[in-house]
């Protein structure tokens, strides 16, 4: 057991294990220390010195925020000297700080504000020549360079946590300011984190700016609906007009613990304006009567996907969502070797790591919530992180340790590789020790075209590792040989100090297949779509034959990547019809939808807990006290690794279906404020083999499907794969992303 440091704050015996601060004890003890540059989820910016206290034995002031306590030390968090250093400070922080306190943003809610009236600094004492610092607007952020106090909160969230790197301290003095770095305009993923922590009016949301008061808005707490990191979040809410409906008018995050991504920050206002339309309803009511089946995406709460299970059963019809079915496959092949129904890994145990392993995922723009997580890791714990996938990817370049560039289609041959290395020493049973020693080497490495040498190298690196975290994708989830692979991912996990995650691809894909019992999609006739196409659809994005309330309009539950049932609440009304009044009308009674959180599946994990009975908060030391993490539910461990299959060839121009930044789904695409990035982009080398070139309009055909795009020629993508956004397409969401592609230059149109 670690060794315990024994001191006092103030009197009260604390106690701090290795590598806490004096600030973090005190936080921890709930003990009052002022600060203003200080976030818990980065390391110390140490540029206020609001956080100076006193230690025995010791002359001066010391920074509580980045000295570690000694045994026995005594901490003395208040006195006549350091209430006179801290006053002089808030002094120095309102040299000709614009009084603009009644027309400024943060008003309300600004540290600068706050701890003026807290040290009862009620002028401005001291004067400086004032600097020509005009308003610098970088799209969807403006920074007031007048208001910065140069705490440096941006700087240091942006690359230790986001890991975009895109803004810099300029020094010089009193003229010092924020700048993009290394480059003239700011180049970044516009996650927004920079406007969340920062403590002042210095940097805003274009979008939100003069709109409201902060005290004028009330704070709805939910979930982010547009991956299944499933974040923490607050819509902001106010009517929008003189007996007006509300609106939303910002989202805001628990900067301190968590991160919004920019879909999660800006893209809030995919609401469904829909009213009651008798008509519809009934014709949804005979729909469903004569339907054969109900295709369903995973956009969907738990308690919608239990009615839709309940309808199911009540019509004796088939449920199709091939997203939530083939997820719930590989997990179903992963629990007959690991014995258990659900994977161990997480994104705070991936924050934790010091090694991580990513295949078939382009991670930073499918699931940005674990980009965040890899990134703490790097830049806190120094981990080292293996990116494996046939494409390099720029806003992963600052974590990245090796880059393992396999061809495209051999993620069994890379699965079986990496097992291969990681279970050298393990003690397998006879037959899966049989399994490896029966492998062609050989061939595996040839076809995969990755080294031996890659492998050592990786090992190598990962020598003094302790804790490791296995990040699979959806690439690995939609492989035509997933079962095999999900079977050696458990095998990792079992047998290696690999904890694993598996990123489901929407909001709740985790919670649906747990839910609902699925069929394979058989493009039947007499389909109602739910979120879907279908003959009849019923849509909560709006232009459906029936509206339904959208996700920011609906309390319920989601499964997010954690594992984590996570309640939603209702940010704006909804005035047409929902799920449950279609339920009511086939004798399916419950007053309200959230009645059936309680009756989610217990064998899937759930717990029999009431919607109400859910708490939504993080803890004052970021304790995420949402929800609920659900049950582990032991397996039949039978399963038996499958003999290999020839690795394909994908030759010629290939397509990868992936998002830009800021975009996921339908949802993000209905959206204002987020950029519609939807070109197709590929390399020089692409171009050539296409024989295309940059602002061509082309033809893109795949599978049974053609389109229409404007190429784009990338110098940041490499090789003959080019990148085809799907979040405007209705596609299959479970195919396998890549694709042989046809493309033709369109011309004359």
């Amino acid at each position: 057991m670690e060794k315990m440091i024994h001191f006092t704050i103030d009197g009260v015996a604390v106690e701090a294990q290795k590598g806490e601060t004096i600030l973090t004890v005190a936080r921890k003890n709930g003990i009052y220390i002022p600060t203003m540059c200080y976030i818990s989820k980065t390391s110390p910016c140490a540029s206020c010195r609001m956080c100076v206290v006193e230690a025995s034995g010791m002359d001066g002031f010391v920074l509580s925020c980045n000295t570690p306590p000694v045994e026995g030390v005594e901490i003395t968090t208040s006195s006549e000297a350091l209430n006179h250093e801290r006053t002089n400070i808030m002094r120095l922080y309102d040299v000709n700080h614009p009084l603009e306190c009644g027309v400024c943003d943060k008003s309300g809610e600004c540290d600068l504000q706050n701890k003026t009236l807290e040290f009862n600094v009620a002028r401005q004492n001291f004067s400086a020549k004032d600097q020509l610092r005009p308003l610098k607007k970088w799209g969807l952020i403006d920074y007031e360079p007048s208001l910065c106090i140069m705490c440096e909160k941006c700087v240091h969230v942006c690359n230790e946590v986001i890991g975009d790197d895109a803004i810099e301290v300029q020094f010089g003095g009193y003229k010092s300011t924020i700048i993009p770095k290394g480059s003239d305009v700011l180049d970044c993923t516009f996650c927004g984190e920079c406007i969340a922590v920062c403590p002042v009016g210095a940097l805003t949301s274009s979008n939100f700016k003069y709109s409201a008061n902060a005290w004028e808005l009330t704070r709805i707490p939910a979930t982010c609906a547009h991956c299944s990191a499933g974040c923490p979040l607050e819509y902001e809410t106010r009517h929008g007009s003189i007996n007006g409906d509300k609106k939303i008018y910002r989202v805001k995050n628990n900067f301190e613990f968590s991160s919004l991504c920019g879909a999660g920050r800006f893209g809030f206002d995919f609401e469904n304006s829909a009213k009651k339309d008798d008509k519809a309803f009934t014709n949804a009511i005979e729909a469903l009567k004569n339907a054969k089946a109900i295709r369903f995406s995973s956009m969907i709460t738990n308690e919608e996907a239990h009615i839709l299970e309940l309808l199911k059963e009540k019509l004796n019809i088939k449920l199709f969502n091939e997203d939530a079915r083939k997820f719930a496959a590989f997990m179903g092949s992963y629990s007959s070797i690991s014995g258990k129904k659900h994977y161990s890994g997480s994104l705070e145990g991936i924050k934790k790591s010091d090694a991580v392993i990513v295949i078939g995922s382009r991670i930073a723009t499918d699931n940005p919530g674990v980009r965040y997580a890899i990134t703490t890791a790097s830049k806190h714990n120094g981990a080292k992180v293996v990116y494996a996938h046939p494409l390099e990817d720029v806003l992963m370049q600052n974590v990245v340790t090796q880059m393992m560039k396999y061809e495209v289609g051999t993620e069994e041959g890379v699965m079986v590789l990496l097992a291969d290395t990681l279970l050298k020493n393990a003690e397998l049973t006879q037959d899966e020790r049989a399994f490896f020693d029966d492998l062609d080497l050989g061939y595996l490495h040839a076809e995969t075209n990755l080294g031996d040498e890659e492998f050592s190298h990786m090992m190598k690196s990962f020598a003094r590792v302790k804790k490791a975290t296995l990040v699979l994708g959806e690439d690995l989830i939609s492989h035509k040989r997933s079962s095999n692979i999900a079977k050696l991912s458990a095998l990792i996990e079992k047998y290696t100090n690999f904890s694993l995650v598996v990123v489901p691809r929407d909001v709740n894909t985790l919670g649906v297949s747990l839910i609902n019992s699925l069929e394979r999609d058989e493009e039947t006739l007499n389909t109602v779509g739910y979120n879907a196409k279908g003959d009849f659809v019923i849509s909560s994005i709006g232009g459906g034959d029936l509206d339904i309330p959208s996700l920011n309009q609906q309390e319920g539950t989601f499964v997010n990547i954690d594992r984590r049932v996570l309640p939603t609440n209702v940010a704006l009304p909804f005035h047409g019809y929902t799920l449950n009044d279609i339920a009511k009308a086939f004798g399916i009674n419950e007053s309200e939808t959230v009645n059936y959180t309680k009756e989610l599946k217990k064998d899937a994990g759930f717990r029999a807990v009431s919607f109400d009975d859910l708490e939504n908060y993080l803890g004052t030391l970021g304790e995420d006290n949402r929800g609920y993490i659900l049950e582990d539910v032991a397996c039949k461990s039978d399963g038996e690794l499958e003999e290999l299959d020839d690795m394909p060839e994908f030759n010629g121009t290939v397509i990868y279906h992936a998002n830009p930044v800021l975009q996921f789904n339908a949802y993000t695409n209905k959206t204002t404020q987020l950029p519609k990035d939807d070109y197709l982009r590929g390399s020089a080398q692409f171009a050539i083999a296409a024989k295309i070139s940059d602002g061509d309009l082309v033809r893109v055909s795949f599978g049974q499907t053609t389109i229409k795009r404007v190429f784009k020629q990338d110098a940041d993508l490499k090789g003959t794969i080019a990148l085809n956004p799907v979040y405007d397409l209705d596609l299959d969401s479970s195919r396998y992303r890549f694709e042989k592609s046809k493309i033709e230059r369109v011309i004359n149109e």
